[in-house]
């Protein structure tokens, strides 16, 4: 799933519903988007490991929430979403983009279609309000607003769907990836999505507050591992998936992040961006986010300026950046110069006054193996 940064500072920090389960599990929580997060609780490194090795779970229940009933939600959600949803059939979901008129990005969601003409929408936390009022807009009624009332718990790594198919039932083990499904559930209702944000297997999960509860004991007294917004960004890197407010945002064309395939134009629908985005596919790029690998001990971080191996002046700032524990050095992405965006080009970056050399790599900067 997508993920956003932002602190939230200066906000009343809204709580999880299984904030005492994250208590009690020794979490250490930090203001993120307006809500009162686990940032870890063992440590960082040790849950991506996990997550990277057997099963870890995290809660992220931050992200907005939104669901779309009736006859004309799917014409309505095409109306805002560069994706053709229409090409969706019933229990599949697919990665998605809000653009403004001039084609930039205003946030990156996931959409879900569920039977009986009802569509699931999921948004990043800090845009969660604007794009709930977007959905509104041109849906009315049809569209409710249902982060309140449910948890979203997403349960990544290669034991994950072994884990799912104990506490769900065997019927998750038998879908496809970016399939979704509602299950009944100790007399509940979950709605299991085979989609993730850290380049694992697994899935996330929609219960209602009611059921939550119950849902993550099964997990963690199944072997999972609680996993915190930390080990979430140093995966999701790894995966080089973008962050919104980081590595993508308003000014973003999304052909300059490599995300032209959530975009449809050959169905001819009208929606916020398209004449835009349609200029912007025939012209030249003029810069690409590029994958950054350090050749040298140091960790980047977001804001460094990338140099030309010569020391010149800077050709980009690091929009991501941090130190992959699976591959045990610095790793970041940047929108660097076209021309200079090739596999093999070397840069320096500025660590606090030290030039830490880098090369351009193939996303993703984790492979995981093929054994």
């Amino acid at each position: 799933m997508t993920e956003d940064g932002g602190s939230g500072a200066g906000r009343r920090l809204r709580q999880l519903a299984l904030r005492d389960r994250h208590e009690a599990l020794g979490a250490r929580f930090a203001p993120f988007s307006g809500w009162d997060m686990p940032l870890q609780y063992q440590g960082i490194v040790g849950e991506h490991h996990a997550v990277r090795q057997g099963v870890g779970v995290f809660d992220v229940s931050h992200l907005g929430r939104a669901r779309l009933e009736g006859s004309q939600a799917a014409r309505l959600l095409r109306s805002v979403t560069t994706f053709d949803v229409n090409r969706l059939a019933v229990g599949k979901a697919h990665y998605s983009l809000y653009c403004n008129e001039s084609g930039g990005i205003e946030d990156d969601v996931f959409i879900y279609r569920l039977a009986g003409e009802r569509w699931l929408v999921v948004h990043n936390a800090s845009n969660a309000d604007q794009d709930f009022g977007r959905l509104r807009s041109v849906s009315g009624d049809m569209a409710s607003e249902i982060t309140a009332e449910t948890v979203m718990l997403a349960v990544q790594g290669p034991d994950a769907m072994a884990l799912l198919g104990s506490v769900l039932g065997d019927d998750v083990a038998r879908l496809d990836l970016r399939s979704c499904v509602e299950l009944d559930w100790e007399g509940g209702t979950v709605t299991f999505a085979r989609t993730g944000y850290t380049g694992e297997d697994g899935g996330e999960c929609m219960v209602g507050v009611a059921h939550a509860a119950a849902l993550w004991d099964a997990l963690i007294e199944g072997g999972a591992s609680p996993a915190g917004l930390g080990a979430r960004d140093t995966l999701r890197l790894e995966a080089a998936l973008p962050l919104y407010g980081n590595d993508i945002d308003a000014a973003t064309i999304p052909y300059e992040a490599g995300l032209g395939f959530a975009i449809t134009l050959d169905d001819g629908a009208s929606f916020t961006g398209r004449d835009a985005l349609v200029q912007a596919r025939e012209r030249p790029l003029v810069r690409r986010l590029a994958h950054l690998a350090a050749r040298g001990r140091g960790v980047l971080r977001a804001g460094y300026a990338v140099h030309p191996p010569d020391g010149g002046e800077p050709v980009a700032r690091l929009t991501s950046g941090s130190f992959s524990p699976s591959l045990r050095l610095g790793i970041g992405m940047a929108y660097l110069p076209v021309e200079l965006a090739k596999t093999g080009g070397r840069f320096e970056v500025d660590v606090r006054g030290r030039m830490l050399p880098v090369e351009v790599v193939r996303r993703p900067f984790y492979r995981k193996s093929r054994e």
